[in-house]
């Protein structure tokens, strides 16, 4: 008996991420092996700079909260 294959299965996982590379460029939108590459890194960029940005923003919110606290002469200890 011949193995059975779950080609629909296999078929839906390929168009999930190749529909989620739709804008790339080149080859990363339509080829399957650099499509899931260039998305798994993606996501990997996506989840390291999701805490960059908070870093980005508590930075940001220290520095302006410093600067109106000097407008009234709270900078001091």
């Amino acid at each position: 008996m011949s193995r059975s294959v779950n080609h629909v299965a296999s078929r839906a996982r390929r168009k999930k991420i190749l529909k989620r590379t739709r804008g790339y460029f080149g080859k990363r939108k339509n080829v399957w092996t650099v499509a899931v590459n260039s998305w798994e890194k993606g996501q990997q960029y996506a989840y390291r700079d999701r805490k960059a940005k908070k870093r980005n923003f508590r930075s940001l919110w220290i520095t302006r909260i410093n600067a109106g606290a000097r407008e009234y002469g709270m900078s001091d200890g």
